[in-house]
């Protein structure tokens, strides 16, 4: 499991460096993110949930069935939109209200 980091989406806004568990995400001399670590990403997809461009695109793994399926973040208000992609080029789209996910 790996993310990857599209420099041209990238806003240089660091979030995804701060808050990636691992330390695996830094800046370049560009000032874009990028992992320096792909094979030791854990695959928590917090860099997703923190990225405001949608820049961040955490892809499936062969070992869990994805085969090229990958899924990425988009951020509305109280909302965070999750797309999916399978293999296929199949979409997907799940909306979770962030007030009301962590109510449990």
């Amino acid at each position: 499991m790996s993310i990857l980091i599209d420099p041209a989406k990238c806003i240089s806004c660091g979030r995804c460096c701060n808050i990636c568990p691992g330390n695996l995400i830094e800046t370049g001399n560009t000032d874009k993110a990028f992992i320096k670590y792909p094979t030791e990403c854990w695959g928590c997809t917090a860099c997703l949930k923190e990225c405001p461009a949608g820049a961040i695109k955490y892809y499936l793994g062969e070992d869990i069935g994805g085969k090229g399926g990958y899924l990425y973040t988009k951020s509305h208000q109280d909302c965070i939109n999750w797309h999916i992609v399978s293999s296929d080029k199949k979409r997907y789209h799940i909306q979770i209200n962030k007030q009301e996910s962590n109510k449990y």
